[in-house]
């Protein structure tokens, strides 16, 4: 399984998935029908790099990610090592009756996980989470710039 980067902007945070048995029969990739390593599922795959916007205000870094169909009781936000923003969630998939015929699945399902390094100027312990029609927001304030002090000086003579 190998996910490539779906727009042209440079992420340097993005997590790439590489799988380096992709294509063979006998490993973990795709193709093969017999898999010796536990593979997750397509669905997971489809699911597990959740689109997200990071913007920086003048207050604050702030990361928007689509999250459509979850509750907020699904998504994981957390702080790693004072200095890593980790959003995650799990979407299950939906329950199948033995009386249902499927036309078609396209709705994804699985687990997500996306990380990303805060800059020095963040304020790590004072982030804040809302979620609101399937957009969760993340709020990391930034420290203020402090303006250098400016101290005039009397000239004698």
């Amino acid at each position: 399984m190998s996910l490539t980067r779906r727009s042209n902007v440079f992420d340097p945070f993005f997590l790439d998935l590489f799988d380096p048995f992709d294509g063979f029969p006998f490993g973990s990739g795709s193709s093969s029908g017999g898999s010796l390593v536990p593979r997750t599922s397509s669905d997971t795959a489809a699911f597990a790099g959740a689109r997200i916007d990071w913007k920086e205000t003048p207050e604050a870094h702030v990361f928007k990610a689509d999250v459509p169909g979850l509750k907020k009781e699904e998504v994981k936000v957390e702080v790693e090592d004072g200095n890593i923003l980790q959003i995650s969630g799990e979407r299950n998939k939906e329950q199948e009756e033995k009386t249902d015929t499927w036309h078609r699945v396209e709705r994804s399902s699985g687990k997500f996980l996306r990380r990303f390094k805060l800059p020095d100027n963040a304020k790590a312990e004072q982030v804040k989470a809302s979620m609101e029609n399937g957009v969760l927001t993340v709020t990391v304030p930034k420290e203020e710039v402090k303006k250098p002090e400016v101290k005039s000086i009397q000239i004698s003579g």
